[in-house]
């Protein structure tokens, strides 16, 4: 095949003599032209690039490996089939152990053997070079990976032995890492009902951000701190911490924050049965055409609850029945949120009279919040399910 043959219409004839005679770097998505014009597998080509010109396959893969998680399509598979040919020659170096970091994400995420294997090589390099924070991003993502399935036991057990293992091989933690560790540790003992462990290291990161004046996680852990005093009813804590969220989010111009701030806030308002102020603040949110899907359906969920205690069962059932819980929510505080939608449902149907209906939502609710630490949502679920099986029983049904 001559070169102009192989350019076709894509690349030119120059670019490729180049390539030839390695005076130049292509990039993935020529390689997998190329190869595709040769009809061969593009691992045929990137098995041959040198242990020096991973710099640019790392660079590709990043690129890949970054896209918003809700924007993604195939790229774990490219990414696996970009990394796979090379894995024989990924022994040293900070490139071959964040490539390896990288596909066995990408492994797991695509259901794949050997990406346990894969992470611990990513992890022995690491050690190696000393770079502690990349390897405890390894340890949390072995933690966190049980708890989006939802072992939330096997996660903090994960994510303890983990750490262990890591200040027992660094001397030197440097405090972003530290932070990190502390706001994961604090929400996995939140997930396994342990509030006052996780209260006492979420409070120390905070102390401990502080002293070493870096903002990182600062937001994350103001947000978890509010919403366990507003759920807890601890006002003073609730009010404080609010004050601080709200703070970094002008200082930062963060909307996410700030969001956060308001939905606490209305949220307080309906649990103080302040409904009518409750649905205008609700109301002028939704009309913001910037509001994230994410955000939407809490906000939808608190103008559910809202209604209901205006006695507006229909229209109640009319917006729940609209809300499912999102793939990516995983902690037990927010799943015990939108699980307790199936409650409000059950009492709507209850005070409209179709009590078969009620029954079987108020079960679904039992079953689905049971596994869930113990919350106000837990609470009112349970209540919910006596009250219903109570109005039968009166009513002999």
């Amino acid at each position: 095949m001559t070169l102009e043959g192989l350019a076709g219409t894509t690349m030119t004839k120059g670019m490729l003599s180049l390539i030839e005679n390695n005076k130049a770097r292509p990039s993935i998505e020529s390689l997998t032209y190329i190869a595709e014009q040769l009809e061969v597998d593009v691992s045929v080509l990137l098995g041959a690039i040198p242990p020096y010109h991973f710099s640019e396959v790392l660079e590709e893969v990043e690129l890949l490996f970054n896209i918003e998680f809700d924007q993604k399509t195939d790229e774990y598979k490219k990414i696996i089939s970009i990394v796979e040919p090379l894995l024989d020659k990924l022994n040293q170096g900070y490139e071959s152990a964040r490539l390896l970091e990288i596909v066995s994400r990408c492994l797991y995420h695509e259901g794949m053997d050997g990406w346990q294997d894969t992470s611990d090589k990513a992890a022995l390099l690491y050690d190696q070079m000393n770079l502690g924070a990349r390897r405890a991003e390894i340890g949390l993502f072995r933690a966190m990976m049980k708890f989006s399935e939802h072992d939330y036991k096997k996660a903090l057990e994960i994510l303890l032995r983990e750490r262990t293992e890591i200040e027992s091989k660094y001397a030197y933690i440097d405090p972003m890492t530290r932070v990190d560790l502390d706001f994961h540790e604090a929400i996995l003992h939140f997930a396994v009902g342990d509030s006052d462990s996780a209260t006492h290291i979420m409070e120390s990161a905070m102390e401990y951000s502080k002293e070493h004046r870096i903002f990182f996680r600062i937001d994350d852990l103001y947000r978890v701190a509010a919403g366990h005093a507003l759920m807890f009813k601890n006002d003073e804590k609730r009010v404080y911490y609010l004050q601080k969220l709200r703070q970094y989010g002008e200082f930062a111009d963060d909307m996410n924050s700030l969001i956060f701030c308001d939905l606490l806030n209305i949220e307080y308002l309906v649990m103080n049965q302040c409904y009518t102020a409750a649905l205008e603040e609700i109301d002028s949110h939704l009309k913001d055409p910037s509001l994230t899907q994410f955000y939407e359906q809490f906000f939808f969920l608190e103008k559910g609850k809202a209604l209901f205690g205006l006695q507006q069962y229909k229209n109640v059932l009319h917006l729940l029945d609209k809300i499912n819980v999102p793939s990516f929510v995983h902690h037990p505080f927010d799943l015990s949120i939108f699980y307790v939608a199936d409650s409000y449902k059950a009492r709507c149907h209850m005070e409209l009279g179709n009590f078969d209906k009620a029954l079987a939502l108020a079960e679904l609710a039992i079953k689905n919040i049971s596994p869930m630490p113990d919350t106000p949502y837990r609470d009112f679920s349970f209540e919910t399910y006596e009250l219903i099986k109570e109005k039968m029983s009166e009513g002999k049904i």
